[in-house]
């Protein structure tokens, strides 16, 4: 049996968004669990559109997520030569021609067609030949059989059967020399010993042109295995409304990329009711039997709290590298504040995303703090001025300015004062913090330093008592 290959071919004329990362994590486990290799193709030859930026979106964001490729990337706008070679045999066989109609021609024939109430597709006028014409650079169109069907097994949909009648001759050359996708992944797929062609369901109506062609050159056909789609939360086709455009805002939003890509293997594929996969359980038990034939909906709230648990499991160190990176980007002085990574781990329970967690706690890098004022009405009031005086009061003289030397003091007040910690806990966490959410009270008082600290709990004090 020969090598399981698969491949990802995305298309630099946009960003690679979680629909295309999806197809390239499938295409990817499979090849793994099979002990096989996984291709990445870059299909470039719409000169017009593609751009070098894409192309590094989606080297970056292939690096980022850790989908590497055994071969490539493999630029097809390298293998024109190939193409044009595969065109003059088509034919040489007498499988393709050259097409001298203008655009007005066509767009002509469209509208007559659409007029009658037809599919509006190419006459095939040229079809048995046409004299050139002057000013006129020839496409080339495939003879797409006149009759019969295309039968394939879709390793996810089952079989699918299309009447050649509902094809019509397809372009394959335009006039510039540059090939059509609907070419080129024929001739690529080929010469890649592509075994599988994993994709999104959008390209099952592409599926019996390629066969098509795949059989008049006499090539082997993969296995094909088209993929549902995602849908945002709205029940639509996922678009660049539903959230970020290129998988890299993921990064930069503060998601880890281990948990968008567990996220992304469920949405149209389960292996049983496991939610949290590893990167080496997800080679185990992938197979493209238990890709689902439905769409699957992309829901944030779900990826957040799936990013949470990873959150809570990641290595100290590196979750500090990641704080520290995107509390720069925040604009904080982290010279002037704790360790990133001690403030990391404090809030690594608490927080959904890495930018979550900066923007929480901000209040860490920062002389002054801003209180919310809701809450300030609530626990700010008069009595609460003498319980942060006594609580300042015995933080003051403690040396050991460690969390459960603060823990000793706050029970020591509560209890000295004969109140509930409650009524210690709450406007103290306000006037450290400015607000009521965070890490526990103790790490969070260490954290800050006990200047900053005792001068919060002062100015807190003094507003109680105005």
């Amino acid at each position: 049996m020969s090598t399981v290959r698969t491949r990802f071919a995305p298309s630099p004329t946009g960003y690679l968004h979680v629909g295309g990362v999806r197809t390239a994590l499938f295409c990817w486990l499979y090849a793994k669990k099979t002990g096989g290799e996984f291709v990445l193709r870059v299909e470039d030859t719409d000169r017009e559109r593609s751009t070098q930026e894409s192309v590094d979106a989606i080297l970056d964001g292939m690096a980022w997520l850790g989908l590497d490729a055994d071969v490539g990337p493999v630029y097809q706008t390298e293998r024109l030569d190939r193409y044009r070679e595969v065109t003059d045999k088509l034919i040489a066989d007498g499988h393709a021609y050259h097409c001298y109609c203008t655009k007005e021609e066509l767009e002509a024939e469209r509208e007559a067609r659409t007029a009658a109430g037809e599919a509006p597709r190419y006459s095939r006028r040229c079809r048995d030949g046409r004299e050139p014409v002057p000013g006129v650079d020839p496409i080339v169109r495939f003879k797409t059989p006149l009759d019969g069907e295309v039968t394939f097994a879709d390793a996810v949909r089952g079989e699918i059967t299309v009447a050649n009648a509902e094809l019509d001759d397809l372009v394959i050359m335009r006039g510039d020399g540059m090939p059509t996708y609907n070419f080129a992944v024929v001739v690529d797929d080929t010469d890649m010993q592509i075994t599988h062609v994993i994709r999104g369901d959008d390209h099952i109506n592409n599926t019996p042109r390629q066969i098509n062609i795949f059989n008049a050159l006499d090539y082997p056909l993969p296995t094909f295995a088209h993929v549902p789609m995602i849908l945002g939360d709205d029940g639509a086709r996922l678009s660049k409304r539903h959230g970020a455009v290129s998988v890299l805002e993921y990064r930069d939003n503060g998601y880890l990329p281990e948990a968008l890509l567990n996220y992304l293997v469920r949405l149209g594929w389960s292996h049983g009711d496991q939610e949290l996969f590893s990167r080496d359980e997800m080679v185990e038990f992938f197979d493209l039997t238990d890709v689902n034939k439905a769409a699957s909906t992309f829901n944030t709230e779900k990826l957040d709290w799936l990013n949470q648990q990873y959150l809570k499991e990641a290595d100290r160190s590196r979750l500090g590298l990641l704080y520290a990176a995107e509390a720069k980007r925040a604009g904080f002085d982290i010279a002037e504040g704790p360790a990133p990574e001690d403030v990391a781990d404090a809030w690594r329970e608490r927080a959904s995303t890495i930018v979550d967690m900066v923007a929480s706690t901000q209040f860490l890098y920062s002389d002054e703090v801003t209180l919310d004022e809701k809450a300030a009405s609530k626990h700010l009031k008069p009595e609460a001025a003498d319980v942060l005086a006594a609580f300042g009061e015995s933080l003051a003289g403690l040396d050991d300015w460690q969390a459960p030397a603060i823990k000793g003091v706050m029970d020591s007040t509560v209890e000295s004062l004969g109140i509930k910690f409650g009524k210690l806990g709450a406007p103290a966490r306000l006037s450290v913090a400015g607000g009521m959410k965070g890490a526990d009270l103790d790490v969070t008082i260490q954290l800050l330093g006990k200047d900053r600290t005792l001068a919060r709990l002062e100015s807190a004090a003094a507003r109680a008592r105005a």
